[in-house]
């Protein structure tokens, strides 16, 4: 077989490798002599044109031949007999060699990338083998592989490794920095043109240029900002490493208004809110953002940048259709906002620890005199106060006339709080239980003296951040995840006592007081029972209260507008927030007014001088004297209703409403109705005020309506004689089902083709003793 030199002047060979000197390197190897073979064809022009894309090989079977000789006799050993043997070899190409899992034979000893010379695609038109030529000093190394695609993979992985390997070499040791920038475009070049696809291919060099920032510090601003634009391309795909984060903050903190900040760092910052999926993995990321809107503040236009970049976050529309921007802005905000108190955090003298807040509050509390009860004069010892029966629904229209102000109303509420006159559902003691944040910031010695003033950078990012979760709040469609990822509040007790903080933070709190959507108020309370939240920071007595209660007066209103109007939450109220409640209402506050109303109709206070003093209020006021009134007027109906009876057995038209059941339950007496069937009507759970009026009620049917978990919950708390309820095809939940639980005498339950899970029915087995027939079908628990 002949050898002759298939090459031309003016050929393509760059495509395969490129020749671009490294640092003023030469080229690698002897670009004079160019060896192939008739039978033995190189593959030109192969990269560029095929448009075929490979992912990055980093090990693989392959078969392996070495042949040593001097380069004179190449054209001759290439067709001689030592072709036709080949070794079986698993090879890895790690980042410095390519080295076997057997090290014996051909690959006894690794093959470093530095003395590969030359790499090139052989093919045989007389047999289908698809090499690889590797020329090192004194031999040449065949891989050989099954076939032209994997041949192509392993040429172009071990052209990318090659190649990174030495510019990782040569960019560890830079001399001028001129030819530095050089190579680094070179490399961003390499990386772009690679037909290779895989993560690496990117992140590899971005991973070199940040250990060449690491290792030079003392770099001009004028080199910061060419490198960042020369590596700019690499970023719009790829987030920076941790290194180059760093030096990217860096800059933004030295050049806020270097236009490389707009134009370079504005989608790779765009990139990371939309894609980044944990910022604990990668804390830098969320710095290095941090940093960037702390230069768009530091810009002539301010906040106006900021408002804008966060509105091309959001989008144009309604929906913001990038799901992990609010998280990582509000986790961004959050991390900023407690870098703020950090000093004060880490400092004892200037910040008491959790633990000395709470020593200090309970000290407070044990030296604290015992309040002494302010009554009326009629309610004085010497002229006790009049028998009210408790145990009916009645009261009394006319008490004796006294006179109320807001001290009074405060003492009582002193007093109520260190005595058990409350109905308490549960949990242990206000005396033996431990005081929580708000109280102790209230109370503490330590917390009250606390002085926090912010240094004048401190003071800015705060004010900075501040407005974000200000905008952030303002977009209906954010509004609902925002307010869940606020609670349980995850601000450090040192933001809390900031009186500008919290004022800052309480347009947020009024946006979702002002909005209807529950999942979005119900936010405002605690996350679980002895656990503080909003609710409670800016009611009066709050740390965070600056009003006269307006805020706490809309966020009451809300929650009462919901599903909220129950027993539970007007217990909650009535033992911890009855003198804000009775200090509002005597302002003439139509909410209170209508809380303390609910108070007395629920009988929710047990102290009968608590009770005249809230009647005393609401006859201060018009708006009280009238709601008063008409609580009487509805005791006296129900009282009558009762007296009167009525039908056992009552069944509505099918699509009746909710309207024409109060129609109907006001035009006569209902006191003795035992069985309502209300099936195939369209009441909804607005109806359940009325049912709850029905004390005689065993059994209710409510197939196929549209009643919910709202009016479940609300029925648990009144009919607790109810035996029998059917629920078939109604819209219930988890939610208001495991609300039946406390039912006891319930012994009949229908929950057929309702959102049942197993779980909750496993629950209300559990704690219904009496329930015998159960219906469960067409339910995840059937």
């Amino acid at each position: 077989v002949r050898l002759v030199s298939h090459e031309r002047a003016g050929t393509n060979r760059h495509c395969c490798e490129e020749n671009k000197p490294l640092l003023g390197e030469m080229s690698e190897g002897n670009n004079n002599t160019k060896l192939g073979a008739g039978p033995c064809k190189r593959s030109l022009n192969h990269c560029g044109s095929s448009g075929m894309r490979y992912k990055l090989l980093h090990e693989g079977d392959i078969q392996v031949c070495v042949v040593k000789h001097p380069r004179t006799f190449l054209s001759k050993i290439l067709t001689s007999k030592f072709l036709r043997r080949w070794e079986p070899h698993h090879l890895t190409l790690t980042d410095s060699s390519l080295t076997s899992a057997t090290p014996t034979g051909y690959m006894e000893t690794s093959l470093s990338y530095s003395s590969i010379e030359d790499l090139q695609l052989l093919s045989w038109d007389n047999a289908p083998k698809y090499c690889v030529q590797l020329s090192f000093p004194g031999g040449t190394v065949l891989l050989q592989a099954a076939n032209s695609y994997l041949r192509d993979q392993w040429f172009h992985s071990l052209q990318w490794k090659k190649k990174i390997y030495k510019y990782r070499k040569v960019l560890n040791n830079p001399s001028r920095w001129d030819v530095v920038l050089k190579e680094i475009r070179a490399l961003v070049d390499m990386a772009l043109t690679s037909p290779l696809q895989d993560e690496s291919i990117h992140q590899a060099p971005l991973h070199i240029i940040s250990t060449l920032l690491a290792e030079n510090s003392n770099l001009s601003t004028q080199d910061h900002e060419n490198i960042i634009v020369a590596i700019a391309p690499l970023l719009e795909n790829n987030h920076p490493p941790p290194d180059l984060c760093e030096f990217f903050c860096k800059h933004c903190r030295e050049r806020p208004r270097s236009m490389v900040v707009i134009e370079v760092f504005t989608p790779v910052v765009q990139r990371i809110l939309k894609h980044n999926m944990d910022f604990g993995k990668c804390p830098r990321l969320r710095l290095f953002t941090q940093e960037y809107i702390l230069a768009l503040n530091e810009l002539n236009a301010g906040m106006e940048v900021v408002k804008k970049f966060v509105h091309s976050m959001h989008g144009p529309t309604g929906q913001c259709p990038h799901p992990r921007v609010l998280p990582n802005l509000v986790a961004v905000c959050l991390a900023a906002i407690y870098s703020c108190y950090e000093e004060f955090i880490n400092s004892r003298d200037n910040s008491p620890s959790l633990k000395e807040i709470r020593n200090g509050c309970q000290q407070q509390n044990d030296r604290k005199p015992t309040m002494p009860l302010r009554l009326p004069p009629q309610l004085s010892p010497s002229n006790p106060a009049p028998s009210i029966p408790i145990s009916t629904p009645s009261l009394p229209l006319s008490p004796p006339p006294s006179v109320v102000n807001s001290s009074e109303i405060l003492v009582e509420l002193e007093r109520n709080n260190n005595s058990a006159n409350i109905k308490r559902k549960g949990g242990p003691s206000g005396s033996d239980s431990e005081p929580n944040l708000i109280d102790c910031l209230l109370v503490s010695p330590a917390v009250n003296t606390l002085s926090i003033q912010l240094p004048a950078p401190a003071d800015r990012v705060l004010g900075c951040f501040a407005l974000i979760l200000k905008m952030l709040s303002d977009y209906d469609d954010w509004r609902p995840a925002l307010a869940s990822l606020l609670q349980p509040i995850p601000f450090p007790k040192e933001a809390l006592a900031h009186a500008k903080f919290t004022k800052e933070l309480k347009y947020v709190i009024q946006r979702f007081a002002e909005d209807p959507r529950q999942e979005v108020h119900s936010c405002l309370l605690s996350v679980r029972s002895g656990k503080d939240g909003w609710f409670q920071l800016y009611s009066p007595g709050g740390v965070a209260c600056d009003d006269d209660g307006e805020l706490f007066a809309s966020m009451v209103h809300i929650l009462m507008g919901s599903c909220y109007k129950t027993k539970k939450f007007l217990l909650s109220l009535a033992e911890n927030k009855l003198g804000p409640c009775m200090l509002l209402a005597l302002r003439g506050n139509q909410t209170m007014v209508e809380i303390l109303c609910l108070m007395l109709e629920y009988n929710i206070i047990e102290n009968k001088d608590t009770q005249l003093q809230i009647i005393s209020t609401l006859e201060s006021t018009q708006v009280g004297l009238r709601m008063y009134e008409q609580l009487c007027d509805r005791q006296r109906e129900l009282k009558e209703l009762q007296r009167k009876g009525g039908p056992t057995r009552l069944t509505l038209p099918s699509k009746s409403t909710d309207a024409d059941l109060a129609r109907l339950l006001s035009s006569g007496s209902f006191g003795n109705l035992e069985n309502l069937s209300l099936a195939f009507t369209n009441v909804t759970s607005a109806c359940a005020e009325q049912l709850i009026k029905l004390p005689s009620l065993k059994q209710l049917n409510l197939w196929s309506t549209q009643f919910g978990d709202a009016g479940l919950r609300l029925l648990s708390e009144h009919l607790a004689c109810l035996q029998v309820l059917n629920l078939c095809e109604t819209p219930v939940t988890d939610a208001g089902l495991l609300a039946l639980s406390s039912m006891k005498s319930l012994c009949s339950l229908n929950m057929n083709s309702t959102k049942l899970t197993a779980d909750t029915y496993e629950d209300l087995k559990a704690k219904l003793p009496n329930l015998k027939d159960v219906d469960v079908r067409y339910t995840e628990a059937w």
